[in-house]
């Protein structure tokens, strides 16, 4: 995986239903293998699981949204850096959020979740969806990335047949 370290902690919720390490160390190769840029090898970064409750603290905090979010990634690196450095990053990702939203898209919380790891490493990494050229790219790196492992395109509406 291109040497990159990887710390899980479950800071809260319940997240015991989830092969947690399995799911997440081949989200992150996975959207690795996309990345246009790559971490320095020996890197390493934090994903913390949590809750909505703190997710939310963190989102008021950081972002100064004052709700749950489904993924938090907090770089620590700048873009053009991170081919150099030490440590990516922090994500953080609440379980309660992934589950509902997981099922309010008749998605599986697992496919859902390293769609989630996917999209923040991406972040981590230097991409961003601040415009719509930017959010194209972002969003095909996510797909591709998904496609690695055998998750589908979470980007298409099913037609009514």
């Amino acid at each position: 995986m291109n040497g990159l370290v990887v710390d899980i902690t479950v800071e809260a919720g319940d997240w015991s239903a989830l092969p947690l390490a399995s799911l997440i160390q081949r989200a992150v190769a996975a959207a690795l293998e996309e990345a246009p840029v790559k971490p320095a090898e020996g890197a390493e970064v934090s994903i913390m699981l949590t809750d909505d409750a703190h997710i939310r603290a963190l989102n008021r905090q950081w972002r100064g949204f004052d709700k749950p979010t489904n993924v938090l990634s907090f770089p620590a690196a700048e873009p053009e850096a991170v081919g150099e450095s030490s440590h990516l990053g922090d994500i953080v990702l609440a379980g309660e959020t992934i589950a509902r939203e997981a099922a309010g898209d008749d998605k599986s919380v697992s496919d859902h979740l390293c769609h989630l790891v996917i999209h923040g490493i991406l972040h981590l990494l230097g991409e961003d969806h601040l415009d719509d050229e930017e959010a194209e790219a972002m969003e095909a790196r996510e797909v591709a990335a998904l496609a690695r492992i055998g998750i589908a395109n979470p980007y298409t509406e099913p037609h009514d047949v």
